[in-house]
């Protein structure tokens, strides 16, 4: 998909059991945001790839189900919404990374399923 460059930045939600992969689609001086351990919590990690390549991998935390809670408390005692840009079809999701990528928007851009 990226015509053997690599991607920028991954978000990992499987853990050990796909984190290998991630780290091979990486391009040099990628991200790799770790938030999910769907897989498990032990595995095998290639140290070699990820100096060769200078990836960085961050561990993300979403808070707890108490926090998540408060947070949609708040949206709904605010009246917060999204600031919509675009809604683009699945069947155009290559346009609507295009769109996003050339920062022409403001708001979210929207995959409609």
């Amino acid at each position: 998909m990226t015509d053997g460059r690599g991607v920028d930045h991954v978000i990992e939600v499987g853990g050990p059991g796909t984190l290998t992969q991630s780290i091979t689609a990486c391009t040099t001086g990628a991200h790799i945001a770790l938030i999910g351990v769907l897989t498990g919590f032990a595995g095998e990690v290639s140290i070699p790839a990820l100096f060769s390549n200078q990836i960085r991998i961050s561990g993300i935390s979403i808070g707890s189900r108490a926090d998540q809670e408060n947070m949609i408390r708040a949206i709904d005692a605010n009246r917060l919404k999204p600031v919509i840009d675009r809604h683009f079809p699945l069947q155009e999701i290559g346009a609507a990374f295009e769109y996003y990528e050339s920062q022409a928007h403001f708001g979210k851009v929207c995959l409609e399923l």
